[in-house]
């Protein structure tokens, strides 16, 4: 088990940023590994923030891996050979039977359906 606790902050221009704070007695760098279908990604940042007592880890996603489907990312203590967290980008395909996209559709529908309603009313009135 490991001591570390990483909290998602934002997900914003393509970078996952999260906060990773140290649960425990002593000081420890931590060694964190993001991998994507079990290859590491390149460019993961760890920065300490001394003054507020935790790092920001910042995972830039690979315009390569992004296809239709479902892409897990997995974060990992290296050290304690722990998940410590994990995000996914959902896109295509697999969006089709998504709840929250039909919502999204429908609302779209709805509102044309009010503009041209409107339009009718001033136009017979």
């Amino acid at each position: 088990m490991s001591d570390l606790k990483l909290i998602k902050t934002r997900l914003f221009e393509g970078v996952w940023e999260g906060q990773l704070t140290h649960e425990g007695e002593g000081n420890t760098q931590p060694d964190i590994e993001v991998t994507h279908l079990e290859r590491p990604l390149a460019g993961v940042e760890v920065i300490e923030n001394e003054e507020a007592g935790y790092w920001v880890v910042r995972v830039p996603i690979p315009a390569e891996v992004i296809t239709d489907g479902i892409q897990t990312f997995l974060i990992r203590d290296k050290r304690a050979d722990v998940v410590l967290s994990s995000f996914a980008l959902m896109s295509g395909e697999a969006l089709g039977y998504d709840i929250r996209t039909e919502m999204t559709l429908l609302r779209e529908e709805l509102d044309m359906l009010k503009r041209a309603f409107r339009r009718h009313c001033l136009e017979t009135s």
